[in-house]
């Protein structure tokens, strides 16, 4: 097989990566990729993810056996239905399926038509009426750009203050242009988080090994919001039973739900969700694999992750296996400042050579001498499989703290929670 990968990030490069493990795939391509994927003999392809056109042409000349849409952008876009009415098998949600992710006030109507547990949530387009709710309601108090805001649109208010500087950015100030012109205003939910992903295809759900990421920027949960700060898998101290009620009321009557609404889901489906007092909860949904949790997820992965793709775009029953000992960690590495304004250009370490860790490459370019430099927010992920978190932890902390790393910043608390079990 030969497949084409569309995205540019970290989580990109991990399903690219897992996806050449298949003896059955001879060259997997990326659209358009980061140089950090080629140390890994991932070829990279030149077009952007928004140029459908010229995508589509490109897995027809190449004869491309399948695509897989890693980012959440085209498939809002419609990328799935173009490569579909062009006769080309892709991974994916359609563009109706995947305003579960594009939509909060659509999945939060979804959701409460056939009764998921959600937290209650009102939602506005009208910065005073907005404002007099947080005001009735009072906080700690949860806002979010009802659209796509890049993992930042959602500011989780301790405050009435706070809420409301939130809702004049979002509403009056324009802050994320569209995708916050209707804000939702959910009350706040208290427990333990953790992040439930599963391939779908319509009714039949395979779910994956569960992962907790840190959305917050800096050590004890402080500081903005982030695309991800770092994620491991599994999550010791939510137990298997709680997982296996998440599946059974959240998760198939969600999917079962969209079949019914004629928007019927194939692809990655990501359940954000938190264990309260009152019993499990969505915190959100995606339409596709999360980042930083695809690049602890998919190592875990025992079976042929391109054979499941292949088996579910072809109506075969997939197998998927997963590690069942041991703890997987990620650590992002970010530019100081994110996700405010950053810097670009600085020098990334030249080779991470320590066989127990795993690079994976996010916002990086190349200078002029060919060496890989800084040029996003989250700029790349360093990840270890081990037998307990501890070690995990160990091995991706003592790499991090050999490399010289002038302007850059990252947690280094990720995985505490774990060892509380």
């Amino acid at each position: 097989m030969k497949i084409l990968v569309i995205g540019s990030g970290g989580r990109e490069h991990a399903i690219a990566k897992k996806l050449l493990d298949s003896d059955k795939v001879k060259q997997v391509y990326v659209a358009k990729g980061n140089p950090g994927m080629l140390n890994d003999g991932i070829h990279l392809v030149g077009i952007a993810e928004n140029d459908h056109e010229g995508l589509i042409q490109f897995a027809k000349d190449n004869q491309i056996s399948w695509t897989f849409v890693g980012p959440e952008v085209p498939l809002l876009n419609g990328i799935v239905d173009d490569f579909t009415a062009a006769e080309l098998k892709i991974f994916g949600p359609t563009k109706a399926a995947a305003a579960i992710e594009g939509s909060k006030n659509f999945a939060k109507e979804i959701m409460n038509k056939y009764e998921i547990p959600t937290a209650k949530y009102k939602t506005f387009s009208s910065f005073p009426e907005a404002k007099a709710y947080v005001k009735e309601e009072g906080a700690p108090i949860v806002i979010k750009a009802d659209g796509l805001a890049a993992g930042k649109g959602v500011v989780v208010a301790f405050t009435g203050e706070e809420a409301i500087t939130a809702l004049s950015d979002m509403l009056e100030g324009n802050q994320f242009e569209e995708s916050s012109s209707q804000v939702v205003i959910e009350e706040f939910l208290e427990g333990e988080e953790f992040s439930l992903l599963s391939f779908v295809n319509g009714e039949k759900v395979y779910p994956m090994a569960i992962a907790q990421d840190h959305k917050r920027a800096y050590d004890g949960d402080k500081g903005p919001n982030t695309g991800g700060m770092g994620a491991y898998s599994p999550v010791p101290q939510i137990p298997q039973k709680t997982v296996d009620l998440a599946l059974e009321s959240i998760v198939r009557p969600i999917v079962s739900g969209m079949v019914k609404e004629g928007c019927s889901f194939t692809g990655i489906l990501y359940a954000g969700l938190i264990a309260t007092n009152e019993g499990l909860k969505v915190i959100e949904f995606n339409a596709r694999f999360g980042d930083p949790e695809t690049q602890v997820v998919l190592p875990r992965l025992t079976s042929d992750l391109a054979q499941i793709i292949d088996d579910l775009l072809n109506g075969n029953e997939p197998v998927v296996t997963w590690l069942e000992d041991g703890i997987t960690l990620g650590v992002v590495v970010a530019a100081e400042e994110y996700p405010k304004e950053y810097q670009k250009g600085m020098l990334l370490p030249s080779n991470v050579n320590n066989l127990e860790v795993t690079p994976y490459y996010a916002g990086v370019s190349i200078d002029e001498q060919g060496r890989l430099i800084a040029n996003g927010g989250r700029v790349f992920l360093l990840c270890a499989t081990a037998k307990d978190v501890e070690t995990a932890q160990r091995e991706v902390y003592d790499e991090l703290e050999k490399e010289s790393l002038d302007g850059f910043f990252y947690r280094k608390d990720i995985g505490e929670k774990a060892k509380k079990v």
